[in-house]
């Protein structure tokens, strides 16, 4: 539970696309260390943000998608929340996606500035997704469009397929180490193998050519 003296405002920001058929029952438990976090006693207490111009926490039967632009007061303890709300929203989500978390030091001023103190502002992109390959297609996604925005200020956008290829091929070989992790450990296939249980890797990123 938060305080109203916290020493940090924490913006949690993200556009969750879940899987079709997902009741509101279990939108409220995976949600729940966001909502217990700020002192409420359900998601509907909890979803209402800090600041009335911002939506809070939003599920859309419609579009099946979790809309979160939510503020609440806290402290640095919010990171192990961090790690719980991501681990529930991966059983939900129908892909992968970006949730940007952003800490605001309150108590941090103009004095401490000039005496050189350090701010505890911060920024955190969370990524989740239904499998290690959505997720890292995630990541790769959000990569190639922060690059190209960059680099096309220079280079005709024409220009770049060959920095993507670059792009792909760095997480093509992440993707193929996770695998090969997670295949350690497994019964071998094959005659008197058996059916090798255990996690596997996922679907491969989709690559762009």
């Amino acid at each position: 539970m938060t305080q109203d003296n916290a020493a940090l405002e924490i913006h949690v920001h993200g556009d969750v696309p879940i899987k079709p058929g997902t009741d509101t029952t279990a939108i409220q438990e995976a949600l729940k260390p966001l909502w217990r976090y700020a002192g409420a006693r359900s998601l509907v207490e909890g979803a209402i943000s800090l600041y009335e111009e911002e939506p809070g926490i939003r599920f859309d039967p419609t579009t099946h998608r979790l809309h979160l632009c939510w503020t609440v007061r806290g402290d640095e303890d919010f990171r192990l929340v961090m790690d719980d709300l991501c681990m529930n929203l991966n059983e939900l989500s129908a892909a992968g996606t970006q949730i940007e978390v952003t800490f605001y030091d309150t108590e941090f001023d103009d004095e401490d500035e000039a005496s050189g103190a350090e701010s505890r502002d911060d920024f955190v992109m969370l990524f989740v997704g239904p499998d290690p390959g959505a997720i890292m297609q995630a990541q790769r996604d959000l990569l190639v469009h922060d690059v190209v925005n960059m680099m096309e200020r220079h280079f005709d956008g024409a220009e770049l397929s060959g920095v993507v290829a670059e792009i792909d091929k760095l997480f093509s070989s992440r993707f193929d180490s996770l695998v090969s992790s997670l295949d350690i450990g497994k019964p071998p296939r094959g005659p008197g193998g058996g059916n090798g249980h255990g996690g596997g890797g996922g679907r491969r990123p989709r690559h762009l050519h």
